[in-house]
């Protein structure tokens, strides 16, 4: 035998002996119908690794485990595991409200306890749950002798892919998601050249990394979501990218302020991180089916909601974005900082007694249940390009032209709820210095809801909108919000964690590029492929506050700008874009005389179940809902740019019964561009088992009521 081949055999043998000393150690676990398996072993110098399968193929490839830490050795190796713990679940809970009202929770789930071989002899665990939809993953850190905080300098989690996947994603900014998607491999994905946007109130991106939920598609047709589910007391997560191995590496938002990214107590309790996520699919629509990520929370722990009642709602908000109105007063501020009215109003100011009132009785007369009024406290003089905006908001002192009690008193009697509006302008320690004053008069008036908005750079400087000290105010708010009956509506949040299982009053949130941009970016709005990627994207976290039923969609106040949809697909968003919470964002007058309006009347916000009917990312969705307690289904189904014909099969409806449905559709010559108002209302009879087809235009949708014929 040669010398070479003396080499390669002991080479050969090294390499065989060591993956039998790896494989003797692996430790694995199936979901319940064995779709999804999560391999963990140690590698020969004790560093956690994990794979994922979906269907015997590999999907996430080896990935390593580990963190960095301030004035303490990283954990990353040198580890062994000293025993693992597993249990199988299958429950079903209850929605109070939701795409669903029941849904099922069945996983297997694994607990290996790992402890450093050397000292200081640290343990921790890493907890694995295998769902046939998905798997989860989180860290846990066991208190430690002498130690009595955690602080996290980086968590180092990978999620090798196995090739240059297509991806959905926008950049990892640390202060907004207000960024339109990208379609783009692996290999191209650039966040960084998206640094400078001229559009956006404020970004911050500081690598090559994206937000998540971040969606993609394999060569052979898997699709794979990452995000992460119950964020409490961390940072937010992007994942970083490397362009060549394909491999996407854990990236907590940090704090210049602080200058770490995670400080936990540590010294009487465990510290748990947020789940890290993947779901998994063989169809797109598969996804959004996924209930992962409210699975992944813990139950309700705030009690009954009821006196939250899922609406829609009307308000003083697209006005102000046309430029029809604004949202100061004409105020001044003296000496002291108190706001004064000088006699100098400018006429223009939105939130008016008298204004509210219209809108209340439109609300009345529809059968809408809100009105949210913003611009109605004083401070928005000061609200956005200022440096120091602490102290500027007053979130109980209305304006001189807007009498909050009368108002409310006025929409009870019309049996419309006043919602109220809060925006911090970026200065959370502000609200928290007024959160019981302000949620205390809210309570007293029998308001029960609140968006809350935080434009602008956070005060103070060196935080930011996804870090830390952030997602534990926008917790802060939910608590007080529980504490006084109060529900949420937060934009400018941090992103959804399926919180809302938990705190049931985490009732929707903005976070991505909204309805408004469609009235005043400079690049021309939202393009059509715009929600068709939404709807497998941001709407896998929770739901969204989009304010869609524009009907003015050419936007004649505003030059250069247009919606980028039909009407028929402004009606088809009431059922594809998830809340409970919708909006009738346009003006009053302009859904006077219009038919098209009678399926934002009818249209249901609650719902009994979801089925999604067929899809595929960026191109087209459609999505039935059946409404609780009426039997009801709504269909809405919305495209890209290009035309196309769908075929709905109703074999969803129930058997034996006839609904009277009502069809609102592009008609021949409708485009988005040229012709987006154009509309066919047409009725049928329909019952389990018919099949429509249905042309949908350039930018267009089609949304049916489909009801128990009487």
């Amino acid at each position: 035998m040669t010398k070479t081949k003396i080499i390669l055999l002991f080479i050969t043998l090294v390499l065989i002996i060591s993956c039998k000393q790896e494989q003797l150690i692996v430790t694995s676990l199936s979901s319940p119908k064995k779709s999804n398996t999560i391999e963990f072993y140690l590698s020969q110098d004790g560093t956690p690794r994990y794979l994922v399968k979906h269907k015997n193929k590999i999907v996430i490839d080896s990935s390593s485990m580990g963190f960095d830490f301030k004035n303490q050795p990283a954990l990353k190796s040198g580890l062994e595991i000293i025993d693992t713990r597993s249990n199988s679940v299958d429950e079903t809970w209850e929605m109070q409200w939701g795409e669903q009202r029941k849904v099922k929770n069945h996983y297997n789930e694994l607990i290996i306890e790992l402890e450093e071989i050397a000292a200081p002899n640290r343990k921790f665990n890493i907890h694995f749950k295998a769902y046939d939809d998905g798997i989860g993953f989180r860290y846990e850190f066991l208190p430690q002798q002498g130690v009595d905080s955690l602080i996290v300098m980086d968590e180092n989690t990978e999620f090798q892919l196995t090739g240059d996947h297509t991806t959905w994603w926008i950049p990892g900014d640390w202060d907004i998601y207000e960024h339109l998607y990208n379609t783009t491999k692996i290999s191209e994905i650039n966040a960084l050249a998206l640094k400078d946007h001229n559009n956006l109130a404020q970004t911050t991106i500081p690598e090559n990394a994206v937000n998540t939920p971040v969606t993609m598609r394999t060569a052979d047709g898997i699709y794979l979501s990452f995000h992460e589910a119950n964020l409490t007391d961390y940072a937010g997560m992007t994942l970083k990218v490397d362009n060549d191995t394909f491999k996407l590496t854990s990236e907590l938002v940090g704090s210049d302020r602080l200058g770490y990214k995670v400080k936990r107590a540590l010294s009487e309790k465990t510290v748990k991180t947020p789940w890290r996520t993947i779901q998994i699919a063989d169809k797109a629509t598969e996804l959004i089916d996924s209930k992962l990520i409210v699975n992944l929370n813990e139950p309700n722990k705030i009690g009954d909601v009821s006196w939250f009642e899922p609406k829609k709602y009307a308000g003083i908000w697209w006005e102000m974005h046309i430029d029809k109105s604004s949202w100061d007063y004409g105020m001044a501020m003296d000496e002291d900082g108190k706001w004064i009215d000088n006699g100098k109003a400018h006429g223009r100011h939105g939130a008016t007694t008298e204004n509210t009132k219209k809108y209340i009785d439109f609300a009345a007369k529809n059968g809408i249940k809100g009105v949210l009024v913003e611009g109605w406290n004083t401070g928005w003089e000061r609200w956005i390009g200022f440096e120091d905006r602490e102290g500027v908001f007053d979130f109980v002192t209305p304006y001189p032209d807007y009498d909050l009690k009368a108002l409310t008193q006025y929409g009870k009697e019309k049996g419309v709820e006043i919602i109220m509006h809060h925006e911090t302008s970026g200065a959370p320690r502000t609200y928290e210095k007024q959160l019981d004053t302000a949620f205390h008069m809210m309570s007293q008036l029998g308001i029960h809801s609140v968006k809350t908005g935080y434009v602008g750079k956070i005060i103070p400087k060196g935080e930011y909108h996804h870090g830390q000290w952030m997602v534990n105010h926008y917790r802060k708010v939910l608590e007080a919000g529980a504490k006084y009956k109060v529900a949420i509506n937060a934009h400018e949040p941090i992103k959804a964690t399926g919180i809302r299982r938990t705190y049931p009053n985490a009732i929707a949130r903005e976070g991505l590029r909204g309805q408004e941009f469609n009235a005043w970016a400079a690049d021309g709005g939202n393009p059509p492929e715009h929600l068709p990627i939404v709807a497998f994207t941001r709407m896998l976290a929770g739901p969204i506050d989009f304010t869609p039923g524009v009907f003015d969609i050419s936007l004649p106040t505003k030059e250069n700008n247009q919606i980028n949809t039909t009407l028929a697909q402004q009606l088809a968003l009431y059922v594809v874009i998830y809340s409970p919470i919708q909006m009738a964002c346009d003006l009053p007058e302009n859904y006077e005389n219009q038919p098209a309006f009678q399926f934002i009347k009818d249209v249901g916000v609650n719902w009994e179940q979801t089925i999604v009917l067929n899809g595929e990312i960026g191109d087209y969705v459609t999505i039935a809902r059946e409404e609780r307690n009426t039997g009801n289904w709504f269909v809405g189904s919305i495209t890209d740019e290009n035309k196309r014909e769908i075929t709905i099969n109703f074999d969803f409806l129930k058997e034996g019964e006839t609904y009277q449905a009502v069809l609102y559709k592009d008609s021949d010559d409708t485009h988005y561009k040229n012709n987006p108002t154009a509309i066919d209302i047409e009725h049928l009879e329909i019952e389990k088992g018919t099949t429509k087809k249905i042309n949908l235009a350039e930018g267009g949708g089609v949304a049916i009521s489909i009801m128990l014929k009487k």
